[in-house]
């Protein structure tokens, strides 16, 4: 391997060992607690949680903006496509992919990329986006574009891209556990709190009325 892997290996192992602190630190925090009397099914409400609930049409707000809830959707698949290359990477090299994996890869990536690109001029341009954004926010954002960008460039370049593509990656993995991006942990904890609670209540799933 080359400095650069070596780099983000090396990144890689700190972003990983701080999300297991984010993540051992929910674990000690313990179970939720509720006073209230209970009346409902948690595992079935914990399964609607993290599956049914997630769709736009059941969230508050989503479903009045279906066309930011795609982008986003494409945005979080492009990164995950990007991370499952970053690690195929130390094991064979992108000139060695299959055409056709290549093509779709890049398809997705570009995608993904788009997305992100349109979500960062809309937090610029509309003003209800910008009062609520913070710094955090556009980083995150531009982290994770650059992420894709590089990805993409490597996948069709090569080596005469590796450099750039490993120092990029390397900055977004520093930087996910310390910003908003640590979601990646705290999203499964957020999503079992919800079901406890409405569980407990006999809220979720919803009941059928006829």
């Amino acid at each position: 391997m080359y400095w650069f892997q070596y780099l983000s290996l090396g990144c890689l192992s700190i972003c990983i060992l701080t999300l297991l602190w984010h993540f051992f630190r929910l674990i000690k925090l313990g179970k939720p607690k509720d006073l209230s009397e209970k009346s409902g099914n948690i595992p079935k409400a914990e399964m609607y949680s993290y599956t049914i609930a997630m769709m736009p049409t059941n969230k508050e707000t989503a479903y009045l903006h279906i066309p930011t809830f795609t982008l986003g959707m494409l945005f979080h698949i492009g990164t995950f496509a990007g991370f499952i290359l970053f690690v195929t990477w130390f094991f064979v090299n992108p000139e060695q992919f299959p055409y056709w994996l290549t093509i779709c890869s890049s398809i997705i990536l570009a995608i993904g990329a788009v997305s992100g690109i349109s979500l960062f001029v809309k937090r610029i341009l509309f003003k209800k986006m910008r009062e609520l954004s913070n710094p955090d926010d556009f980083l995150s954002n531009i982290f994770t574009t650059l992420f894709q960008v590089a990805t993409l460039a490597y996948l069709m370049l090569g080596y005469d891209f590796a450099i750039p593509y490993y120092i990029i990656t390397s900055m977004l993995l520093l930087y996910l556990p310390v910003g908003k991006l640590r979601h990646v942990v705290y999203f499964f904890a957020a999503r079992y709190h919800l079901g406890f609670f409405y569980g407990w209540r006999n809220s979720w799933p919803p009941q059928k009325t006829s």
